[in-house]
């Protein structure tokens, strides 16, 4: 069966899954676990890196999984060669066939060791466990100089349509690499200041590979995604997969963010105090308000501006609502 069958069926509404014998010339193919799939060349290229592609996370972001599906027609095709450990990973498939964005809760704050218990039946509970112990099994075998591309799209337009969130981790990321992610069409970068314990942020904090959550523009049905845009982050991912150095840009043109502060919501009765179609990085002035929590009371901005991003009232209690970010400092 081809790459691009093997993921097909795994997110057909008709399931379930069947495991199946998967063949590319030249490379050892393993099944980690259902939609999760490592690629080891027989024939390694030296400077290759081990690269994890991730998408469909979330179910609803549909335009990472058509790029995620190029990839694979590529690869099938013979048009492109593995030349690196590649680990391909489609993430939450009952969100995907609902169309939603997940089924019990949202996966992409799970991937945290010790804090799923086995009695935990929500979906993505388990879902979370089988990504984590792919991701454990890769990188104990090529976790030299790794990087981790989660791919997503945002509920919302941003004044950067296309950016990088880079996990909170206490080793900067190396200048190249922002290079390579300015070459590939990003337009912005925001550090994150604290553990979220996201599926890239996995990768980096118990691993030390390079991990970053890439949104790829907005949420849009299967079929209605301009790819487009994309075309310089498909040439990095068949890069990582060839192992062959990406295209880089003489000098960053991403404008760097940084995380200040994020409001939870913690009432029943919580609001955000501005349109639901503002844009993500939407500067707000000292004083303005942000949000309305029945427990927290008002959260207005301090002294100094901010920007918002990834703003949404109907998460869980608990859960993030919103991330509050400056600019970061250049000299």
């Amino acid at each position: 069966m081809s790459l691009s069958d093997y993921f097909a069926d795994f997110i057909a509404p008709e399931g379930p899954h069947q495991v199946v014998a998967l063949r590319l010339p030249g490379v050892r193919v393993s099944e980690y676990a259902p939609g999760v799939v490592a690629l080891e060349p027989a024939a390694a290229i030296e400077a290759g890196a081990p690269t994890i592609i991730s998408a469909g996370i979330h179910g609803d972001e549909t335009a990472p999984i058509e790029l995620f599906g190029e990839l694979l027609a590529a690869l099938d095709a013979g048009q492109l060669r593995v030349g690196a450990p590649v680990l391909l990973i489609l993430g939450n498939r009952r969100a995907i066939v609902a169309g939603r964005r997940y089924i019990d809760t949202n996966l992409n704050r799970l991937f945290q060791r010790d804090s799923l218990t086995l009695d935990d039946d929500r979906f993505e509970a388990g879902r979370a466990r089988e990504l984590m112990s792919a991701v454990d099994r890769f990188l104990a075998e090529h976790g030299a100089q790794a990087l981790h591309l989660d791919m997503h799209t945002a509920i919302r337009d941003s004044r950067y349509p296309r950016f990088a969130v880079e996990p909170f981790s206490d080793t900067p990321t190396p200048a190249r690499l922002w290079r390579q992610l300015s070459a590939a069409g990003l337009q912005a970068g925001l550090s994150q200041h604290c553990h979220s314990w996201t599926f890239s942020h996995y990768s980096r904090h118990y691993h030390g590979a390079l991990g970053f959550t890439l949104e790829l523009g907005r949420v849009a049905p299967f079929g209605a995604n301009d790819l487009e845009p994309l075309a310089p982050m498909f040439d990095l991912l068949r890069s990582r997969v060839a192992g062959v150095a990406p295209q880089e840009t003489s000098d960053s043109g991403l404008i760097r963010f940084t995380v200040v502060e994020e409001i939870r919501r913690q009432g029943d009765d919580f609001s955000l105090a501005f349109s639901d179609d503002i844009a993500n990085f939407t500067r707000f002035e000292p004083g303005e308000l942000l949000a309305r929590d029945s427990e927290q009371g008002e959260h207005r901005v301090g002294d100094e501006a901010v920007h918002i991003v990834f703003p949404n009232a109907a998460v869980e209690r608990g859960a993030r609502a919103l991330l509050l970010a400056r600019p970061l400092a250049t000299a």
